[in-house]
């Protein structure tokens, strides 16, 4: 009962602080953080740990299969190298280089010790990135390198992490085996989520006019596809991944449009819910920590904390630099060779390049990593330098998350980076090809025989709809070449006159329902229809461009 309460205290400070948040424009995370951390050292409270098999478990799947879900399959291929540098070669960069560092300058680090403390700190964070970068207005691509890499790290590095715990637990380690069975692991890992995402598919188009069974499938597919691939010691992250890319990619065909929109409320609810119990069960583990380092000098393994800080953030700026050169390089030579342009778009400016390497924040999976490392090796002994592992890893995760996600936004400001949001300009260049694409179809192929009339009637309203769409798409391509800010067409008469009636439709609504005379069915019934028919119109009203 009394974590049960400590439970709804958390859920009241975060949406407190949520709320704040955005009304501040301040990045969520960081806040919610530096709550846990001056929560935790409140004397009365009881101490609230970090279970590792909550996180990997529980709170793991859901959150990487809802950022995969809204991954675009075609963004997130075309993408691919610098993900896979960026998630797979860099991660494993990172461990060697942070095992260095650890072996060389902090006392009786083995380098088994030193392995487990790089593969720990090595993977940027999926939930810490989306919610760093949320609303900074970056370069589309930017984004998807950024949710793509942190989509696929965590598989790269758990693997790493799996096979230094060994190390240090049985004190063998084979290079070449542990390549090999990396690449086993990771392929059936994909194979599996692949296949759990096809059989998931097979299921929603089996179930028809079922909103709720449906939602609650999409609950299961995460879970699902993460234990089957655990169960057979494969990747659940990249089992998880692979599955939500291929609904994603199927959600078009398969999900009804009151499943869709189910859904996706049920989804932004809970996936809202555990983003902010992991970022202020991040801050609340600090004062565990710290008691569990015991005499251990705290000035100085804090200094190491900073040191191993440094590392991971400065050979990710060197390795996204070098990464990036080395593209452009090779760009050149099939330039001069092939005759072909060189892709010199914004995206691969170095201010972009730039933004890349500072958004490598560090969250609960090096948390979790860290908190499950075994109390015992095989003989029975204590795992060593355990307690400093984990204090070692927060502090990485404080530094990156806090220092370099406040810096972010103001990085952005100083670069001079303008935001790239093109959507409002493709929704209209979309809803042009639907109207004049419908136009044509109700001219030439229209099976149904209607009234000259009614036919000129209906071919207006789509003529109408082209017109003011050219007209829009014209305002913004002029304002594009003009290096203008578009501003937001205010609603026309008869959209504001809607609007209006709605107004005083829902007005009149409520005064029957607390009137009593009719039944509650058909006032909740007539109240659907109006909440649809106001979403209609609110997706009228133009937004600030």
């Amino acid at each position: 009962m009394q974590d049960f309460k400590i439970v709804i205290f958390i859920m009241v400070i975060l949406i407190s602080l949520t709320a704040i948040a955005n009304k501040r424009k301040l990045p969520y995370p960081i806040l919610l953080v530096v709550a846990g951390l001056i929560i935790g050292f409140v004397p009365q409270l009881p101490d609230l740990a970090l279970n590792p098999d909550v996180v990997f478990i529980i709170i793991l799947p859901p959150l990487l299969y809802d950022a995969a879900t809204k991954t675009s399959w075609h963004e997130f291929r075309t993408s691919i190298r610098p993900i896979s540098a960026l998630a797979v070669t860099l991660v494993f960069f990172t461990t060697v280089a942070v095992a260095v560092t650890a072996h060389y300058f902090i006392p009786d680090f083995s380098w088994p010790l030193a392995f487990v403390l790089g593969a720990v700190v090595s993977p940027p964070d999926a939930v810490a990135a989306s919610g760093i970068i949320k609303g900074l207005g970056l370069n589309k691509k930017v984004i998807t390198i950024l949710e793509g890499e942190s989509l696929v790290n965590d598989a790269s590095a758990l693997i790493a992490y799996r096979y230094a715990v060994a190390a240090v637990t049985t004190g063998t380690f084979i290079l070449w085996k542990a390549g090999l069975e990396f690449l086993l692991v990771a392929g059936v890992g994909i194979l599996i989520g692949i296949v759990t995402g096809y059989l998931f598919v097979l299921a929603h188009k089996k179930i028809e006019n079922n909103p709720v069974v449906e939602t609650s499938l999409t609950l299961l597919s995460p879970f699902v596809s993460y234990l089957a691939a655990e169960q057979f010691h494969m990747s659940g992250v990249l089992a998880v991944v692979s599955t939500g890319l291929v609904i994603s990619w199927r959600a078009p065909e398969v999900f009804s449009y009151q499943a869709r929109m189910r859904t996706r409320a049920l989804w932004d609810t809970l996936v809202f819910l555990l983003h902010g119990f992991v970022f202020i069960l991040i801050g609340l583990q600090l004062p565990l920590i710290i008691k569990d380092l015991g005499h251990y000098p705290f000035s100085q393994i804090l200094g190491y904390g900073l040191l191993i800080s440094v590392v991971t953030i400065v050979v990710r700026i060197i390795w996204v630099f070098a990464g990036a050169y080395w593209q452009n390089f090779f760009q050149k030579k099939k330039k001069t060779t092939d005759g072909l342009p060189v892709n010199n778009e914004q995206d691969s400016t170095w201010k972009n390049v730039l933004v890349v390497a500072w958004t490598g924040t560090r969250g609960v999976i090096s948390l979790a990593a860290a908190l499950a490392l075994p109390l015992l090796l095989e003989d029975g002994t204590a795992f060593p330098k355990r307690h400093s592992i984990i204090f070692l890893a927060f502090v990485v995760i404080f530094v990156t998350l806090v220092v370099q996600g406040l810096s972010l936004p103001l990085l952005i400001r100083w670069l001079r980076i303008k935001p790239q949001d093109n959507t409002i300009a493709e929704e209209k260049e979309l809803r042009l090809y639907f109207a004049t694409t419908t136009l044509h179809f109700i001219e030439q192929e229209l099976p149904v025989s209607l009234d000259n009339n009614l036919q000129q009637e209906l071919k207006r309203k789509y003529e109408q709809l082209i017109h003011d769409l050219a007209k829009e798409i014209r305002r913004h391509k002029k304002a594009k070449h003009n290096k203008q800010k578009v501003q937001a067409t205010p609603p026309d008469n008869l959209l504001n006159a809607k609007l209006e009636i709605s107004k005083f439709q829902r007005a009149l609504l409520l005064k029957l329902h607390k009137e009593g005379e009719f039944s509650d069915t058909v006032i909740r019934k007539v109240e659907q229809e109006m909440d649809i028919e106001e979403l209609k119109l609110n997706l009228q009203v133009p937004k600030e461009e």
